[in-house]
């Protein structure tokens, strides 16, 4: 017997709005039956495939400590520096930037509501130097 992971969780401040950023980022998707709504305490979004949901959850108390899971991401197209500038441009904050030399590394970011992820290189970054 084993399980699978049926969404992500992220509990938030703010559902409605977190859960917007996040479709920006992601490009993913509402379920145009149930749209999301300013003052839903549940905004879940879904990968336009359908194969993964993060659920964004209003809770009351606040952020306290480092992220103990985080999403990795990498850019679909284009690299990670355009990444980068381009989720700054959304309102992330870098956090640690981690890039090295060589090219490879990553940039440790937070969301609008101080949630980490990184930005690791695109796949295309990846091959062309090897790794």
């Amino acid at each position: 017997m084993t399980s699978y992971i049926s969404h992500t969780t992220v509990d938030c401040a703010d559902a409605h709005e977190l859960s917007r950023w996040w479709q920006q980022v992601l490009d993913y998707v509402e379920d145009p039956a149930d749209p999301n709504l300013p003052g839903h305490e549940e905004c879940p979004i879904t990968s336009r495939d359908g194969r993964h949901t993060v659920l964004f959850i209003q809770v009351p108390d606040a952020k306290q400590t480092k992220n103990r899971i985080h999403f990795d991401l990498r850019p679909v197209e284009g690299s990670r520096d355009q990444e980068l500038e381009r989720l700054v441009g959304l309102g992330a904050k870098p956090i640690d930037d981690l890039r090295r030399p060589d090219g490879t590394g990553w940039v440790t970011m937070a969301d609008p509501e101080g949630n980490e992820f990184c930005i690791l290189r695109s796949e295309a970054e990846r091959v062309a130097t090897g790794g």
